[in-house]
């Protein structure tokens, strides 16, 4: 227990190999924010994600959506606060290891490599449905694709990759506003209708959505905004990260929330009736809200966001291993391998690892992984709400650093609604989410814990 509570010992002197290296720092507020918005996709996560909310969920999606955007401003909080106070690369796992003890860190870094492993592929076969209207593809091929052309690109240096990215968030913004102007054009029905709680049943009826299901769906609706966090992960790579982190978090879930909302409000009004709603085929209802002109428009754009997520995505993940990396979490070849740096800056074999074995994910059935993908992040947010309690106490109370309002109240609240979030969710998701924390568990205290002194050495690098 003593492990999971005490902060991370200091690091000892480095093993004998290659000298550390750092990420430069080159991008400000607006990079990182283009960058950032860029992962959370809004478009894609619209198009992707969204319409299997809309079959679970009817005319009570948005509403979902809503509250989960709510929860996440207390969220965006604690990262704001920890990210300012713990600017490293390894993100979520180099907070709480720092301010909650190693164990902690270390199931956060789990976590959060189940979330950046199975999200890339599952977004990127998307891309096959959104082609079709120029070209029929597999979705597995298209998808495998997609994940190599994203570990190209993240290979390149930052500055060049936030241009890149966020020029396709122009366009797929343009695509999200698109769909919303054409469904509140074309509503079906009412403001009121977002309260009204129907989804389509079996056999032309009616079903009443449920508080229990707009809780469970709760954790999918974390998902669709969860990409701010990538603002933590860039840090080290953000000017005047003390401020920069908060502002560019900040900023990400306003505009994220109002882009996926807004849309899904007009989808709802404007579906032609609930059966078409819970089939969450969008772009059908753009075409019969217009032409297949503006369709396929719409498609193109959406195909466009998709590769721009998985762009950043991969330079995200990329960064995770390499922290995790230079903070010796596995055996001396692979954290020399995965913690050098390329020509341009970027960690190119931590660049490769996660995209080449992404593009072949995009071969396997991937049925449960939106189900472990929700649980994931809930844990990953329980374990930082836990985090934030620790975070002014000791050689942390005075360090500079923004800070969250109403502390701890928000913590606290946090941590009550994830482990709510936690419970109602499938059995099937919450086992094999156990399971594979069990085994990171043994790993611990099989590998890690007995050679602490050399292994996970948690640190935060310095200007």
């Amino acid at each position: 227990m003593t492990d999971t509570l005490r902060p991370a010992a200091s690091p000892s002197p480095p093993e004998a190999g290659p000298q550390a290296q750092k990420l430069k720092r080159s991008i400000g507020v607006v990079g990182g924010t283009l960058l950032t918005l860029s992962c959370v996709t809004p478009a894609s996560t619209l198009f992707v994600v969204v319409p299997d909310l809309f079959g679970d969920l009817g005319t009570a999606t948005a509403l979902t959506i809503a509250i989960g955007s709510l929860i996440c401003i207390g969220v965006a909080f604690l990262y704001s606060e920890l990210g300012t106070l713990i600017p490293s690369a390894g993100g979520e796992y180099a907070m709480v290891s720092t301010l909650a003890g190693r164990l902690a860190g270390w199931l956060v870094f789990v976590l959060s490599l189940l979330v950046v492993v199975i999200v890339p592929p599952v977004i990127a076969m998307g891309t096959a449905d959104y082609l079709a209207p120029l070209v029929h593809l597999d979705p597995s091929v298209a998808g495998a694709g997609v994940m190599l052309l994203a570990t190209l690109a993240g290979l390149l240096d930052l500055r060049a990759n936030a241009w890149i990215t966020g020029i396709f968030l122009v366009l797929e913004v343009i695509a999200a506003a698109l769909v919303a102007v054409l469904g509140f054009a074309h509503a079906e029905r009412g403001i009121g209708s977002l309260g009204s709680m129907q989804v389509a049943g079996a056999h032309g009826h009616t079903d009443v959505v449920t508080g229990m299901l707009v809780v469970s769906g709760l954790a999918i609706a974390l998902f669709v905004t969860q990409g701010f966090s990538t603002a933590v992960y860039l840090s080290e790579e953000l000017e005047n990260p003390r401020k920069s982190v908060a502002r560019t978090v900040l900023a990400t879930l306003a505009i994220s929330s109002v882009v996926i909302l807004v849309p899904v409000v007009a989808i709802t009004m404007g579906a032609k009736d609930l059966s078409a709603l819970a089939s969450g085929d969008i772009s059908g209802m753009v075409v019969a809200w217009s032409n297949s002109a503006v369709g396929t428009f719409v498609s193109l754009c959406v195909a466009l966001a998709i590769i721009n997520a998985g762009i950043v995505m991969v330079i995200q993940n990329s960064r995770v291993l390499f922290a995790s990396a230079r903070d010796k979490a596995w055996p001396g070849p692979v954290n020399n391998a995965l913690s050098k740096l390329g020509r341009f800056g970027s960690p190119w074999v931590a660049t490769l690892v996660v995209g080449v074995p992404g593009a072949a994910l995009c071969f396997v059935n991937l049925d449960t992984l939106y189900g472990v993908t929700g649980v994931s992040v809930t844990g990953m947010y329980l374990l930082v709400a836990v985090a934030a309690l620790f975070a002014r106490r000791g050689a942390h109370k005075d360090q500079p650093a923004w800070r969250m309002p109403l502390w701890p109240g928000i913590p606290v609240l946090l941590i009550a609604v994830m482990i709510y979030i936690l419970v109602e969710q499938e059995v099937t998701y919450l086992l094999w989410t156990g399971g594979i924390m069990a085994v990171a568990t043994l790993y611990w205290a099989l590998y890690l814990r007995p050679r602490q002194e050399t292994r996970w050495l948690v640190s935060v690098p310095t200007d």
